[in-house]
């Protein structure tokens, strides 16, 4: 009765944490991830000179460009670390936050 117990409780884990994955994520969770570009990349991604902004930038090239940084395919003085904090998803999340911003 124990390994049956001990079993369901694992699939009903299983499941919720794969329900969990799919759904889309809070808004205002996403909003603080961005925040955290902030400091370089200005209040929602509006930029001072000199720095790159991502307020309506593509959607599909943050996300390949937080990718290639993630993977030390492109050159970064902090952008390959600060990368590698972010799952996948998150990424995904942040680069739609962003391309939806206005310029």
């Amino acid at each position: 009765m124990k390994h049956a117990s001990a079993l369901a409780l694992g699939l009903l884990c299983a499941l919720t944490s794969a329900h969990s994955q799919t759904q889309s994520p809070d808004p205002l969770q996403v909003r603080s991830w961005a925040a955290g570009c902030a400091n370089c990349h200005g209040t929602n991604g509006r930029a001072e000179p000199g720095m790159v902004a991502l307020a309506g930038a593509s959607k599909d090239e943050i996300i390949q460009k937080m990718q290639d940084f993630k993977a030390g395919r492109l050159p970064a003085t902090v952008m390959h670390q600060l990368s590698k904090g972010y799952s996948d998803a998150q990424i995904v999340a942040i680069a739609s936050y962003y391309a939806a911003q206005k310029k």
